[in-house]
């Protein structure tokens, strides 16, 4: 009892913590970069047919000098149509070129390597990274560069999921909150993490961490280089904004919902200690609220419940607010509903034996 009673305080003393945080502690983004150096947005890409002329059409529409971009798309080994629909793309556009990857370079495996081989061939000074499954905005280049100062080496946008079925909007919410809490903590500039499909890396730290190709193995490939570039003493961005808000299609399938979870958990391991703690924290939440209804009346247990309903409610309202969207309120009730299901699936799937499964291949 006494212990429930002190999670509970720490709990939403934390998270009170965390929505004035949001509100006041707001970051403003430059909208323009000092001048408009030429760039490369790497894509890797494996049996991606039916999704990457999507991506591809979306870079065509970046409000930036079509002359200043160079498009690299990295076909890693796949057994579908992306090379054709890529070809068939790009046929008159001489700034895109497809590469075909069958050789590993060094340590790097899967993405890591198809992004290692990549940036042997890119030409300029800034890397911009995104997946074939996602949709850059038109602002893009122009705000990430915006955010680039004398010691940047990592900018990273926001990402979440486009999609009318509930299951995808669910996803949605879940990105938004997650990415929010990640907001809160850089805010303070505090680093946390990136994500591989809305990054921009400096070529100067990119080659100070010697490439993927000399990095250690990570599912994440992502969260190991900016570990690494921190080490290197570059600084680091994270943009909660409209103009870099980059939308992902969703895991169509619990199948792939969970596979694409267990690689986001094995890559939480290697999150700072704070960070860790504050999903901790969260995860903790219905383990504790559970059994604290032995001890107390139902009107305390469910206030208890109606609390974390408010604030989470709300620290989400004020993420999509950030982000111009205007999701239904009822979709923060389903969420937690969502919460709940998908916390204990996906704690007892990461504890089964097995690897982890990734376009294709078990890692």
């Amino acid at each position: 009892m006494m212990f429930s009673v002190a999670y509970f305080l720490l709990y939403f003393s934390v998270f009170q913590v965390l929505v004035f945080l949001l509100v006041f502690n707001r970051k403003k983004y430059a909208a323009q970069p000092a001048d408009m150096p030429r760039v490369s947005i790497l894509i890797a890409a494996r049996n991606e047919e039916k999704t990457i002329r999507r991506c591809l059409q979306a870079i065509e529409k970046l409000d930036y000098p079509k002359e200043k971009i160079e498009v690299l798309i990295g076909d890693d080994a796949s057994t579908d149509a992306t090379r054709a629909v890529v070809e068939a793309f790009i046929q008159d556009k001489p700034n895109y070129t497809c590469i075909s990857i069958r050789e590993t370079i060094g340590l790097a495996r899967g993405k890591a390597n198809v992004l290692a081989h990549l940036a042997k061939k890119a030409t300029t000074n800034f890397y911009f990274c995104t997946d074939a499954d996602i949709a850059v905005p038109p602002q893009w280049i122009r705000t990430m560069l915006a955010q680039v100062q004398e010691n940047t080496g990592i900018v990273t946008g926001v990402t979440t999921i486009t999609g009318k079925s509930l299951f995808a909007r669910l996803q949605q919410v879940d990105w938004v909150y997650a990415l929010g809490l990640m907001q809160v903590i850089s805010d303070m500039g505090r680093p946390v993490s990136t994500m591989g499909n809305n990054m921009l890396i400096t070529r100067e730290a990119y080659e100070a961490v010697g490439g993927f190709e000399n990095l250690e193995f990570s599912v994440t490939e992502d969260v190991v280089i900016f570990k690494h570039v921190l080490k290197e003493g570059f600084d680091f961005s994270n943009i909660y904004d409209r103009n870099v808000l980059a939308w992902s299609l969703p895991a169509g399938t619990l199948k792939n919902f969970l596979h694409q979870r267990r690689r986001w958990m094995r890559g939480s391991m290697q999150l700072p200690l704070y960070m860790k703690l504050i999903l901790i924290m969260h995860a903790a939440y219905y383990p504790v609220w559970l059994p604290f209804f032995a001890y107390v009346s139902a009107s305390t247990f469910f206030a208890v419940f109606g609390l974390k309903l408010v604030l989470q409610s709300l620290y989400i309202h004020i993420c999509y607010k950030r982000l111009q969207l205007r999701p239904p309120w009822h979709l923060y009730l389903l969420f937690e509903l969502y919460m709940i299901v998908s916390s204990v699936i996906l704690i007892l799937y990461f504890f089964m034996p097995g690897g982890v499964r990734w376009k294709g291949r078990t890692y």
